[in-house]
């Protein structure tokens, strides 16, 4: 049955086709109509759904959002407001205003030969022979509805034996006002797409970070697919740190080849809404993932990480390590799915979620799962919810601590051993200098870039 919020997108879609197909390439107008009758067909996936049982999807679509279809000018100078070089560093930046790619200026630095860092409309051919392939939109909703509107993206290719040794920082910012509009669009949904292609023994090393410019109500959708061929290696770090009124939809799929290497870390500082999912497939012995995410809520945020990993071959190692502080009346959820193909042997998997409620009203939902096919494996999985060791409390108070300082302190090293397994040390100091003041309350919203203040 169609609900009105799956009814409002079913009609701008027929009534703004040839507009969203004027103002996009044919590598993307080509999977269009397809992704349009999938999500009539099926809609938005409701709580019934296994995977999205912890967040009400259809809720979050109700309002009214303006949608950018003719591609308005923003005005805005990301260069100036954003200064996001984390130091020693040394990333090459690059903007996405929304969901168009950033033009104006070219990030300093030299990228090696044939590396693309771009738009998606840029480069037509390469788009067409890898978009949608991992993102079906037959098995999902949202995917659907990205793929249906979503008019531009960011490219990233690496071709084969090629190395990108300067880490590629995106600053993605939310920015609602078009330039030369009569009104300000109270409400905004932008949908982001980004294709990731590593050729064989490629290597890169990639920074997304999400933040707000307007204090409105935005929406973002956002798909990343991401092949990472034979003896690659692919570093993907993820950080928002926006406002209570932005809800991030996320859906990022991975497909890894034989002796690949994938590190996926999600960091969420501030947001309001956010739903992450991730689905890793090992498609060739011998490849190894790592996959790490650091969640802060409080307030009444809401954030929910949901993974799935399969395990199609033998010889491969998956490893996932997720961490959630919750305050208030704050609400977390983490479901992680590890899934063992029949023939998959000599897999190696470790899936482990701990949590801390810092009061009574905050909420967590966890729920680890293991589905296995073959009998010579090494899987294990487990997960944790509790409060502050009243102990160590006592003990610090004991030596002249005020109660504040010593929950800090416990706090800050309870989620640190997510930030510690991050290979980009710069981005690790530094991170652990913004858990300190997010749990200070110092960091009550997005102005600018935390990472460089």
């Amino acid at each position: 049955m169609i609900t009105s919020s799956e009814n409002q997108y079913i009609e701008l879609y027929n009534e703004a086709r040839q507009m969203i197909f004027d103002h996009a390439p044919e590598s993307m107008n080509a999977m269009r109509d397809q992704a349009f009758e999938d999500f009539r067909k099926q809609g938005f996936p409701t709580k019934k759904v296994e995977r999205y049982k912890y967040t009400d999807i259809q809720k979050l679509f109700e309002p009214d959002y303006g949608v950018n279809l003719s591609r308005l000018q923003i005005p805005v100078d990301p260069y100036e407001a954003f200064h996001c070089d984390v130091p020693n560093l040394s990333t090459s930046l690059y903007f996405v205003v929304n969901d168009m790619f950033y033009h104006d200026d070219k990030p300093k630095g030299h990228l090696p030969e044939g590396v693309i860092i771009g738009s998606m409309r840029d480069y037509p051919e390469l788009v067409a022979k890898y978009y949608t392939k991992l993102a079906k939109t037959s098995e999902d909703g949202i995917t659907a509805l990205n793929t249906m509107l979503a008019q531009d993206g960011l490219l990233v290719y690496v071709p084969k034996n090629t190395k990108v040794d300067r880490a590629i920082q995106v600053i993605n910012i939310l920015k609602a006002t078009p330039q030369n509009a009569q009104r300000v669009v109270p409400d905004l949904m932008v949908n982001r797409r980004v294709l990731i292609v590593l050729e064989e023994c490629a290597e890169i090393k990639m920074l997304f970070c999400d933040h707000a410019a307007d204090d409105r109500n935005f929406l973002a959708t956002q798909v990343i697919e991401a092949y990472v061929g034979e003896n690659a290696s692919l570093d993907l770090y993820c950080m928002e740190e926006t406002h209570h009124k932005n809800v991030r939809l996320s859906n990022v799929y991975i497909d890894q080849q034989a002796n690949s290497r994938v590190n996926h870390n999600v960091i969420t500082l501030h947001n309001g809404i956010t739903r992450n999912k991730l689905d890793l497939t090992f498609s060739g012995e011998g490849a190894e993932c790592q996959c790490y995410g650091c969640v802060i809520a409080d307030k009444q945020q809401h954030v929910d990480n949901n993974t799935l990993i399969v395990h199609k071959v033998p010889h491969c190692n998956s490893q996932e390590l997720y961490k959630y502080v919750l305050d208030d009346k704050s609400v977390g959820a983490f479901a992680g799915r590890v899934l063992v193909e029949h023939g998959a042997q000599k897999t190696t998997s470790q899936m482990t979620n701990q949590n801390l409620t810092a009061t009574k009203e905050a909420r967590m939902y966890t729920q680890p799962m293991l589905e296995i096919y073959a009998d010579d494996v090494k899987c294990a999985h487990g997960s944790t919810v509790g409060q502050l060791n009243d102990a160590a409390l006592f003990y610090m108070r004991q030596r002249g601590i005020s109660l504040q300082e010593a929950k800090l302190l416990l706090q800050n090293a309870f989620i640190n051993e997510v930030i510690d397994h991050m290979e980009l040390e710069p981005l690790r100091d530094r991170l652990h200098y913004l858990v300190e003041k997010r749990f200070r309350g110092e960091l009550n919203k997005c102005s600018g870039c935390k990472l460089c203040k």
